[in-house]
């Protein structure tokens, strides 16, 4: 007998485990959490039974995900519709029944689903698929990003920016692991993603070989769902339901796992083979009943003072959304992942509510009698103390998610349903009923507050303050272009100072809140809408972490404008120590640590120096330190043909306000002082 040591034997099992996998039930991330709430629970079973739609042959083969939340369907026309790929009459350059490798099967299928750019690094055990990837029949673009963090942040900003499915492509061991951070900040911020990744061949599963993870196991907890290939002739029906998960209910990424060994197998592809997702299927909410809806009408009738707290659920139910609020008048407020839903030009739009919200829009609902949240998820960073969130207020709370219903806030009327045919049901309803609604004495309440506490700044003559470099650049581009960010205090000022009249054009990492995620959105973005202005309004801590995408600009010839707000220190958390640990600085300082640029003021001393950077990468830059120079380089930035950077230089004592501190209240909030001459009243201690 030969006895093999115990961790062969737990590899070996794990393998049959991972083996197994490939063909285990969905375990949607939004089901692991519906486990925590029971009132998901009972939104769910009310809504599983669903009757025949009245014609299916009004329903289009290759429809939108949004039909199954939107139309009444059997069981059988949902898995129908489902297994249906976009792409019809598609002419494969392959015979009928020619043998090709699961990397070419793999490559049409994304051509199937109307894939035209994904974003792929290759490596040993992904090479494969970017040999057939060079022989895509449609022409399948790849933007060669120069790290797997870059490529699946471009994937995200390309679907954040179109609402399509977003594609990266890594290879095994630490192309996959430099995705993690991407599939999370996804499944956070509900971005529709497909991430592929190589993996070793499948006899060395389990035994350690070179470049080898569990990437399935290693990404279970953050994807909508994922899968390890281990027949080839799985592959068109694996990609099928992979991006019918991401794209469908509460959008989110999916991994593919494929080991080499399977990409190189030959095979004749079944192009028709029906979606295995019964369950999953039977969890998508139906559209909302007219009663649900009339409730809701019912509760607008008998408010005085309602306010609309929208969320990016809406992002696709932007016509409906300000078909409502121009019906009643109530006032809406938005989430920073819902900027652009609703047009920030508009009065009645009251701006982002929230830790770093308008006064006026955290006052309308820290007032409400009633509280109309679409498609939120009470984050947080939204709600500060959640018992004193809303506290006067009855809830209404639509999402297409029933883990968020009542997970962190109970609502008194909570709607299983995707926001868009709510919406269209509550409209429709209003436009038979024709309420007299008039809530004009409430809008002047709320008006006195945003005259009292307007997002406000320090004017200057000489340096740059940031909210006016942002104000400016919105100025100068209108509000129609399409905004990237990283995350700290620059992310913060473009959601309050850049005005988003339409949806998709704000790309930022909420939920996640991932610093390097300004530049490789933007390039998703621009490969994407290559007839948009694109700019990353980044900070200089931020845009370091994926500063290697530089080279992705110049060989891709990527029009993007990056506008560096750059004062030499990691900003959020500098605010931080100046208003609750006494202005101790704590590793924060990203500049040279010979020469601190804020006290020489001499040009030289600033490190990095970003303009040589580019200089090094092809791409044209320039510095910019006083405010009168600004408009003028803002406008060389934009009218230059390419990618550009303006390094605009800013003193770090300027802080992000107005500020509720974190598990604060309305009561909290913090409206002056700075890191030079701080009130004391504003310093606290967490």
């Amino acid at each position: 007998i030969v006895r093999l040591p115990l961790l062969v034997v737990v590899r070996r099992k794990m393998s049959a485990a991972m083996t197994a996998m490939a063909a285990a039930p969905i375990r949607a991330a939004s089901s692991r959490r519906a486990r925590r709430s029971k009132a998901a629970s009972k939104a769910s079973k009310r809504n599983i039974a669903r009757p025949a739609v009245s014609d299916p042959s009004m329903v289009s083969p290759g429809v939108d995900p949004s039909v199954f939340t939107e139309t009444e369907l059997t069981a059988s026309q949902m898995q129908d519709l489902a297994s249906q790929r976009p792409v019809a009459n598609f002419q494969s350059r392959f015979g009928d029944d020619e043998p090709r490798k699961g990397a070419d099967i793999l490559v049409e299928a994304l051509e199937r689903e109307g894939v035209d750019c994904v974003f792929a690094y290759p490596g040993g055990a992904s090479m494969e698929i970017h040999q057939s990837l060079t022989k895509s029949k449609t022409g399948v673009r790849n933007v060669l990003c120069r790290h797997e963090q870059g490529e699946v942040f471009a994937a995200e900003g390309y679907a954040k920016c179109t609402g399509k499915v977003g594609v990266c492509i890594a290879t095994s061991g630490p192309g996959a692991t430099n995705l993690v951070t991407g599939l999370a900040d996804a499944l956070l911020d509900s971005v529709p993603m497909v991430a592929i990744t190589g993996q070793v061949p499948r006899r060395m599963i389990g035994t350690d070989a070179f470049q080898e993870t569990p990437t399935v196991e290693i990404t279970r907890q953050i994807t909508k769902h994922n899968y390890l290939v281990m027949d080839v002739n799985d592959i068109p029906r694996i990609v099928r339901e992979a991006f019918f998960l991401a794209s469908s209910g509460r959008p989110g990424p999916v991994l593919i796992d494929i080991p080499k060994d399977v990409q190189q197998q030959m095979a004749i592809p079944y192009w028709g083979p029906k979606v295995s997702l019964n369950g999953y299927l039977s969890r998508l909410p139906s559209p909302p009943s007219h009663p649900q809806m009339e409730r809701v009408l019912d509760m607008i009738k008998d408010a005085k003072r309602p306010v609309v707290y929208a969320g990016g659920g809406c992002l696709d139910a932007a016509p409906e959304l300000k078909e409502f609020i121009e019906s009643t008048g109530i006032p809406i407020t938005n989430t920073l992942m819902g900027l652009g839903c609703y047009p920030a030009s508009d009065e009645l739009c009251l701006d982002m509510l929230g830790m770093h919200g308008a006064v006026y829009a955290n006052y309308a609902v820290d007032s409400a009698d009633l509280l109309l949240a679409f498609g939120v998820r009470f984050d947080d960073r939204v709600t500060g103390k959640l018992e004193a969130f809303a506290a006067r207020a009855s809830i209404v709370h639509i999402d297409i998610d029933p883990a968020e219903i009542g997970k962190n806030k109970e609502a008194h009327c909570p709607v299983f349903s995707n926001i868009k045919p709510a919406l269209r049901t509550l409209n429709s309803i209003i436009r038979a009923d024709k309420p007299e609604l008039d809530f004009s004495e409430w809008r002047t309440d709320i008006a006195k507050q945003r005259a009292k506490f307007p997002f406000a700044y320090t004017e200057t003559d000489d340096y740059i303050v940031p909210q006016h470099a942002v104000e400016l650049l919105c100025k100068m581009t209108e509000g129609k272009a399409i905004i990237s960010t990283g995350v700290g205090q620059h992310q913060m000022w473009a959601a309050q100072h850049y005005k988003f009249d339409e949806p998709r054009n704000w790309l930022t990492s909420g939920g996640l809140g991932s610093m390097g995620f300004g530049l490789p959105a933007a390039i998703g973005a621009a490969a994407a809408r290559p007839d948009a202005v694109v700019v990353d309004i980044d900070g200089d801590g931020s845009f370091v972490m994926n500063i290697q995408e530089l080279a992705t600009l110049h060989a891709e010839n990527l029009p993007v404008k990056m506008f560096v707000l750059n004062n030499q220190h990691l900003g959020m958390v500098v605010q931080w120590e100046d208003r609750f640990y006494g202005a101790n600085r704590g590793h924060t300082y990203l500049g040279s640590p010979d020469k601190d640029y804020a006290v020489t003021q001499d040009e030289a001393d600033i490190f990095p120096d970003f303009v040589k950077i580019c200089e090094g990468f092809r791409v044209p830059a320039e510095r910019v330190v006083r405010k009168a120079d600004l408009p003028a380089a803002i406008q060389r930035m934009l009218d230059h043909d390419g990618p550009y950077l303006l390094d605009v230089m800013f003193p770090h004592q300027e802080h992000v306000l107005p500020m509720v501190p974190g598990g604060g209240t309305f009561k909290d909030t913090i409206t002056t002082g700075d890191g030079r001459t701080p009130e004391t009243k504003d310093m606290k201690t967490l």
